[in-house]
């Protein structure tokens, strides 16, 4: 049970790291990368990410810089940019693209505040089912008389405090992006 119990704590684990990946995708008043290097993009005749393409770097205190390797690319990831709708013009010069972040309005943060609480209680929701599979694998060793009550009790004891700790961790990242979104 030992195992199963590492497993499942393995498992909370990559739900927390997808949470942060998730959040890191949703645009706040501060540019990252993220907003843009996944932006797929058809390039002979291959569906590629930016980030395969080209150099993705930061200039503050709101530009995104993408360096083109190949100058045949910039108006196909420039149109790909438009098209995926993030209130972004792209400024070609070059092999350069510079995107100009737009400060967010309050109505905007108001709506990017329900998408992240709404990602958090996907992940809220994904822990749930997991304590309870978890959970019912317990009950049924304790049927199948390979653990006792206590034992039974215990696990799921632990369980629930691994649950608690990744609940906790959701909620900081949930608040610590609101806060960030507020800006």
């Amino acid at each position: 049970m030992n195992i199963e119990l590492k497993s499942f704590e393995k498992d909370l684990e990559s739900v927390v790291a997808r949470i942060k990946d998730e959040f890191l995708g949703i645009r706040t008043n501060r540019p990252t990368t993220k907003l843009v290097e996944d932006i797929r993009v058809r390039y002979y005749d291959q569906d590629m990410p930016i980030k395969s393409l080209a150099g993705i770097s930061i200039a503050p205190p709101r530009d995104i810089i993408i360096s083109l390797w190949d100058k045949s690319a910039v108006q196909i990831v420039s149109k790909a940019i438009e098209d995926a709708a993030m209130g972004m013009t792209p400024n070609v010069d070059g092999n350069t693209i510079r995107l100009a972040l737009p400060v967010l309005t309050d109505e905007r943060k108001a709506d990017l505040v329900k998408v992240v609480k709404k990602i958090a209680e996907e992940h809220r929701i994904r822990v749930r089912q997991m304590r309870d599979d978890i959970n019912k694998k317990i009950k049924n060793a304790e049927d199948g008389a390979g653990v006792s009550e206590t034992e039974a009790f215990k696990y799921k004891e632990r369980v629930q405090k691994i649950v608690d700790k990744t609940n906790a961790a959701i909620e900081e990242l949930l608040v610590g992006k609101i806060n960030e979104i507020q800006e």
